[in-house]
């Protein structure tokens, strides 16, 4: 068998087909953000949010581009375990769901990830913090916008910067109107959508292959593929689930989330979150892999997942429906997750940079006009950095050792007693340091496993040596704006930190 890939779709249908979905998340957004009437409305939907609602968001948001797009990568390049590599992020969610309910009781009136380790390591911490996650948040967010021009480019023979500007352009467009409040709401439609997708076009190209050829055909051709001790691809295993965890354990995108919860669901819809992800990029990995045994031709590697699910499903067929179907699951997967990191960013810039008070009534006035320059700026620095066209593994995996060495200062801060935190600093900067230089001199799969290690044994060391007792009382009050209202349960910071 051998599939020619070609766009399945004509521009003008892509073009209709996107800019249809654009209109409906912007009316969504719309719809859903008439709930947020005040500054904590809008960078936290309220304190308000349940299991259902909360578990779909998170795994919508971590159903990314990368996902659907860079799992099948990793599929053709290392095989096996690259496939599997991937699934191993869904392990950031399931431990995060043990740090949720230790989060608010620390932090019960927290609005970011950043008051946390303003709270636990002074502002020489909060500042290593800001830098870091700024940089990684953007790199995630420039993935995301690459994935979006390469999709529509790879299924109607859009532009690749006109389709990363229409993708980019709607997730700001709803999330100005509605803040968190519209990323949740829009966030539980799409996660319907992609996992009924994912599951109809897996199924389709588990149908169109003999299992048996396909085999045979990697075992010839592509040996290194089935290699159980492939180095590079063992190492991508460890170095993607050490990345993993440092992106969820250090991000905003999640603690704004566990904010947002009601306090009582919110380790459950972590939990129930990641379990619903593991199996999505073993999926979308094995659509890769049957790239070789049925003949389709990868042009552009960052193209592999949607040229072989429309090669397969037009085969079969379906003609323009399997490029309908793909466009629209994987524009809902990249959505939910652009818009998730554009609120998160935007929170940090206003709550952690500019310094905005939340209050009981709302806050100041010009709340939302700031939050609205905050969110458009975030996507126009994303739209400039993603004209280059990057390779996705390149533009997300050098943030790699910066988010692995916040791994360890997270759990210490959450869990621990007290710490050297000079020491702690100190291994944030040698691991971030160190985990780039492996990334250059090394390899990519090698980054976030350096700066992990390194930030690890600084953290065990301040652990041991010269730790000092945290004062969460003091901190609190240094660190808490002043006219945020009480902990609803009459808890004082001290009373609920280690």
């Amino acid at each position: 068998m051998n599939l020619v890939a070609v766009p399945s779709l004509a521009p003008s249908v892509g073009w209709s087909i996107a800019i249809g979905l654009g209109i409906l998340w912007v009316l969504l957004g719309m719809w859903w953000g008439r709930r947020a009437r005040d500054a904590e409305g809008f960078m936290l939907a309220g304190r308000k949010v349940g299991l259902s609602l909360g578990a779909a968001t998170s795994m919508a948001t971590w159903v990314t581009s990368n996902t659907t797009m860079l799992a099948p990568v990793f599929a053709l390049t290392l095989g096996v375990w690259g496939m599997l590599a991937y699934s191993t992020a869904s392990f950031g969610l399931l431990l995060f769901a043990l740090f949720a309910g230790r989060i608010r009781r620390i932090l019960p009136r927290g609005v970011t990830a950043g008051d946390f380790f303003r709270l636990r390591y002074g502002r020489a911490g909060h500042g290593f913090f800001l830098a870091i996650t700024m940089i990684y948040s953007m790199a995630w967010l420039v993935s995301m916008a690459i994935a979006g021009g390469d999709l529509l480019e790879a299924l109607a023979g859009i532009p690749y910067w006109q389709g990363m500007s229409l993708i980019l352009a709607v997730c700001v467009l709803y999330t100005v109107f509605g803040g968190l409040y519209a990323v949740i709401g829009t966030d539980f439609v799409q996660s319907l959508v992609i996992l009924v997708g994912i599951v109809v076009i897996g199924s389709m190209v588990a149908v169109r292959i003999d299992f048996a050829e396909a085999y045979a055909h990697i075992a010839e051709h592509q040996p290194s593929l089935l290699h159980v001790v492939m180095p590079a691809a063992l190492l991508a295993v460890f170095n993607n689930l050490l990345f993993g965890f440092g992106e969820v354990f250090h991000n905003n995108v999640w603690w704004s989330r566990a904010f947002a919860m009601r306090r009582e669901v919110a380790p459950r819809a972590f939990f129930l979150a990641g379990l619903l992800w593991f199996p999505i990029p073993v999926a979308a990995g094995f659509i890769a892999l049957a790239a070789g045994p049925l003949g389709v031709n990868i042009p552009e590697i960052n193209q592999t997942g949607p040229i072989v699910a429309s090669a397969v499903m037009a085969e079969a067929g379906l003609g323009a429906l399997a490029g309908v179907l793909i466009l629209v699951v994987l524009f809902c997967s990249m959505a939910s997750s652009i818009d998730s990191l554009l609120a998160a960013t935007s929170d940090l810039l206003i709550r952690d940079l500019r310094g905005e008070r939340l209050a009981e009534e709302g806050g100041d006035p010009g709340f939302r006009r700031t939050a609205v320059l905050a969110i458009f700026g975030v996507g126009l620095a994303a739209w400039l950095l993603a004209l280059p066209h990057w390779p996705i593994v390149n533009a997300l995996f050098i943030s790699g050792p910066l988010v692995g060495s916040l791994i360890w200062p997270v759990v210490a801060g959450l869990f621990w007693r007290g710490v050297n935190r000079r020491l702690v600093l100190a291994g944030i900067v040698a691991g971030s340091a160190l985990g780039l230089a492996a990334y250059f001199l090394l390899g990519w799969y090698t980054a976030a496993l350096v700066g992990t290690g390194v930030s690890m044994l600084f953290t065990v060391a301040a652990g041991r040596f010269g730790a000092k007792p945290f004062e969460p009382a003091a901190a609190a009050a240094a660190a808490a704006p002043k006219t945020e209202a009480p902990p609803s349960d009459g808890r004082t910071h001290s009373q609920d930190a280690p």
